[in-house]
C-alpha cells in the first residue's frame, strides 16, 4: 500500500492546502494529512480545531486520513508505515527551506522520499499567515478558505 503524508500546521487550512490534498490523494492509496503540534508557536486555532476543519473539508476524499503529531515527522511516518512526504510549493522562495527539510528527513530515514507539488496558480500567493492578517483587519477571505474556517476565523479575530 502506498501511503503519503502531507504535514503542516494548517493554521488555518486554506484552499491552497486543499488543492494539494485533492491532487496528492490521487497518487496514493492513503494520504495522511498530519497537523504538526509545535509548542514553540502560538497558533490561532487549537490542534483540535484544525483537525476538525480538515476533517470537514476533506470528508469527500475517501482515502484521506486526518491526524496530528509532535516530534520528528520521520518517526510519525514510521508508525504509519508511510514512506513519502508531500510538500506544497507556492514559489521558488518555498523551495530552499523545503529542500533542506527533505535532505534532513532523508538523513534521518533513507527510505523516505519527498515529493514537491506546485500549488495551482490561483492559490500561489496564498498562505495561512496572509489569511490571518487579512481577516484580522476585516478584509474579505471568501473563496480562499473553506466556509467552516471563514466563520471561525472572523469569530476568533473578534475576541
Amino acid at each position: 500500500m502506498r501511503i503519503g503524508v502531507y504535514p503542516g500546521s494548517f493554521d488555518p487550512v486554506t484552499n491552497g492546502h486543499l488543492d494539494i490534498i485533492e491532487r496528492a490523494a490521487k497518487l496514493f492509496d492513503k494520504l495522511i494529512v498530519a497537523v504538526l503540534i509545535n509548542s514553540s508557536k502560538s497558533p490561532l486555532f487549537s490542534v483540535e480545531k484544525r483537525l476538525e476543519f480538515l476533517k470537514e473539508s476533506c470528508k469527500n476524499i475517501k482515502n484521506v486520513e486526518i491526524a496530528s503529531f509532535d516530534g520528528l515527522l520521520t518517526e510519525f511516518m514510521k508508525k504509519k508505515n508511510a514512506n513519502t512526504i508531500i510538500k506544497g510549493l507556492r514559489a521558488v522562495s518555498d523551495f530552499e527551506y523545503e529542500f533542506q527539510m527533505a535532505l534532513m528527513n532523508r538523513k534521518l530515514n533513507p527510505e523516505i522520499e519527498t515529493v514537491f507539488m506546485m500549488t495551482s496558480n490561483k492559490y500561489s500567493y496564498l498562505s495561512s499567515s496572509l489569511i490571518k492578517e487579512v481577516a484580522r483587519f476585516g478584509g474579505c477571505v471568501k473563496g480562499l478558505i473553506p466556509e467552516i474556517v471563514e466563520k471561525e476565523l472572523y469569530r476568533a479575530n473578534k475576541q
